[in-house]
């Protein structure tokens, strides 16, 4: 088991950046892969960013390629997510995700998950 707590989000300018933590508590942070999600009004669910055990591998998905960072903490069982250049469709409740299972970083499957922190970008 492990518990995650979001925090960071907000309201920002297009244009601006807001960096996500997500705080881990329970298992061996460090025995999970990470991820961070969006899902905004009437829309599904999106992978945004994943990250691995050690970090040496990270997959972002193609709408914020270059815009955002994922990185983590493994001494402070945090995950992050540094996001820059903010567009008003980034708008959207973002989860930070855990997963203890080998799986690609393209996998969108996690166990746990936090209870999400909305971010409002305006035009």
């Amino acid at each position: 088991q492990v518990q995650l707590v979001e925090s960071g989000g907000g309201l920002v300018q297009a244009g601006g950046s807001l960096r996500l933590s997500c705080a881990a508590s329970g298992r061996t942070f460090s025995t999970f892969r990470m991820g961070w999600f969006r899902q905004a009004p009437g829309k599904e669910r999106e992978l945004v960013a994943t990250i691995s055990r050690n970090g040496g591998t990270r997959f972002y998905a193609d709408s914020v390629k270059g815009r955002f960072t994922i990185s983590r903490d493994n001494a402070k069982n945090t995950v992050y997510l540094q996001m820059n250049s903010l567009k008003p469709e980034d708008t959207a409740v973002y989860y930070c995700a855990a997963d203890p299972n080998y799986r690609g970083p393209t996998s969108a499957l996690y166990n746990y998950w936090g209870q999400g922190t909305q971010v409002t970008v305006s035009s």
